[in-house]
């Protein structure tokens, strides 16, 4: 019955797909597609959690974007919320309140889209350190990180347009400090500042702009370079993890359909019943309470979404007294330094790397599989510095709430996070790379010696020996496939006549950069050292090996395979 049923089905859709396949061509594709293979790890999960959310978010906007009125005209609030009766407000904020208490579900939905887009760009944030941490950023999928960066910056741009539509206090107080950087900048600050608000801030025209980019301009732009995302990925073939049987040339994993297909199904059921769940249980920007916007209170404890509060925590840091004039022009570097400085370092660096790191190790190959973070001691520690300096901007945007929640000094807080913005990165930087190298230590002594099993065995002579395990070609090869990269060489500054070679001072910089990359390394194990430890220090002399031949490692006394050739689980013959 089961059969009969699935062939009459297959053969109604039988006719619609031929016509469709013949008009465009696009069973070929369909069936590229599907056998299309992804490895299965967990970590991959990230960039799904992103892709499902925004499809939350695209939901939920729907639903709101029917109810709310984008408008600064001044009403005066009648519905259920006693207490805002006869107050006068925009209409936005009065359209969110009848969103919040008079509509049906629209209170769940505004909670569904505010926690969408939270972990949005959570999910964004911990896909982009996966892929920097691990090496995914390199050739050929730069551009692919590229789009990836725009990605989480049209993020934060939909976040701000969207926290700030329902004109209450705390979204106003935030478009007021918009406009304060905006006319820091010299010479042409304020009349940007009257370009965007349309008039003297607030004006009456910025809600319906920022209700248009919101809605229309920021979420299409974000839809086109999430497609241009996953075709990258298709394109380029999917990174995976180092591990035996996996090369830059292959892909080991499931194929797309029917494993991914149903596995990306259901996941999205799960992140969509996660954010329902925290909406229905937990209160996220409770506008009521805040009332509508006013320019004149400002209270404590008021802060903009996660990843907006870095900036704030820039602000709050910096010294309200430097300023400089020039030429008659007052330059706020309190603000402007905050505000744009270091977001710009930040983004630019991040941004940036990749080609960074390509021009310094003068590697062009492809690569499909990634690093242990280990094995690039100074990325990684990089990548911990940037965050643990981004950590202290967000915790000092929250400088009132820690002093009032713990009884402290205001002032103290400020001035120990002015200290720890410079001296936090470094020390974290420095303690990541001292682990990174310490790890890479440990695994040669894994490979050299095998595991402890606390095993003691006495000798006839009276030695004590403790009797270690050793790795099986899976394990070992895991810890001694990736390459030493050294810091580069150059070539002389004057060629064999003497002339001075074009192009030495850029050579000589490049080689400084890479020193700073690179001096500092553990070398993974050879197949000679391998050999040598398993001797035993019985013979001294070991034959000597062509490290780059697949060749059977021999040692005139104990000498063993680096991977044995007739260990058939061994992951391949290659030394590393």
């Amino acid at each position: 019955m089961t059969t009969t049923a699935t062939s009459t089905a297959g053969g109604k859709l039988a006719g619609p797909a031929d016509y469709l396949d013949q008009r465009t061509g696009v069973g070929t594709f369909v069936k590229t597609f599907a056998r299309k293979i992804f490895p299965d790890h967990w970590s991959f999960l990230l960039g799904e959690i992103a892709l499902f959310s925004f499809v939350t978010l695209l939901i939920s906007g729907v639903f709101l974007t029917l109810f709310f009125v984008p408008s600064m005209n001044e009403v005066h609030y009648e519905g259920p919320w006693a207490a805002m009766n006869g107050v006068e407000m925009s209409e936005a904020f009065a359209s969110t309140l009848r969103l919040s208490f008079e509509v049906r579900g629209g209170l769940l939905m505004r909670q569904i889209h505010h926690w969408a887009a939270l972990i949005f760009m959570a999910s964004i944030v911990t896909h982009m350190m996966r892929v920097f941490f691990t090496g995914a950023f390199r050739k050929p999928r730069e551009v692919n990180w590229v789009v990836g960066f725009v990605l989480m910056i049209l993020g934060l741009a939909a976040g701000f347009t969207g926290y700030s539509l329902p004109d209450d206090v705390l979204s106003g107080n935030g478009l007021r400090i918009t406009d304060g950087v905006v006319k820091a900048i010299p010479i042409i600050g304020s009349y940007t500042s009257i370009f965007l608000f349309g008039g003297e801030f607030p004006g009456h025209d910025l809600i319906p702009r920022l209700f248009t980019v919101h809605i229309l301009l920021v979420p299409g732009i974000i839809l086109a370079l999430i497609a241009l995302h996953l075709f990258f990925v298709v394109l380029h073939k999917h990174t995976q993890y180092p591990g035996s049987g996996k090369s830059d040339k292959n892909v080991v994993g499931y194929p797309l359909f029917p494993i991914y297909v149903a596995k990306a199904g259901g996941y999205f059921f799960i992140v969509f019943g996660v954010i329902a769940l925290m909406a229905a249980t937990m209160t996220i920007n409770p506008v009521w309470n805040y009332g509508p916007y006013d320019p004149s209170p400002v209270s404590a404890g008021a802060q903009p979404d996660w990843y907006m509060l870095f900036l704030e925590g820039a602000l709050r840091l910096m010294p309200g007294q430097a300023e400089i004039v020039l030429l008659g022009f007052t330059i706020p570097l309190n603000v402007i330094i905050p505000g744009m400085v270091v977001p710009g370092i930040l983004f630019g660096l991040l941004a940036t790397y990749p080609f960074i790191e390509a021009a310094v190790t003068g590697d062009k190959r492809e690569h499909h599989v990634l690093d242990r973070p280990r094995n690039r001691p100074f990325r990684t520690a990089l990548g911990v510095s940037v965050l643990t300096a981004f950590f202290i901007l967000i915790l000092a945007g929250s400088n009132d709430l820690i002093a009032t929640h713990f009884d402290l000094s205001l002032n103290d807080i400020t001035g120990v996070f002015r200290v720890l913005f410079f001296v936090g990165p470094w020390f974290a930087f420095w303690v990541t790379k001292r682990i990174c190298l310490g790890l890479q230590r440990k695994d040669r002594e894994l490979v050299l010696h095998g595991h402890e099993t606390g095993r003691i065995v006495r000798f006839a002579n009276g030695e004590y020996i403790e009797v270690h395990k050793p790795l099986d070609a899976h394990e070992r090869w895991l810890r001694v496939q990736h390459e030493a990269i050294r810091p580069l060489e150059i070539e002389p500054a004057e060629d064999a006549r003497g002339v001075r070679r074009k192009g030495y001072r850029k050579d000589q910089l490049r080689q400084r950069i890479s020193r700073i990359f690179y001096e500092d390394r553990v070398e993974p194990v050879t197949p000679a050292e391998l050999a040598a430890s398993h001797s035993h220090g019985e013979h001294d002399a070991i034959a000597p090996v062509d490290e780059h031949a697949p060749a059977q490692l021999t040692g005139t006394g104990g000498g063993q395979h680096l991977v044995d050739p007739q260990d058939e689980t061994a992951p391949d013959g290659r030394n590393r």
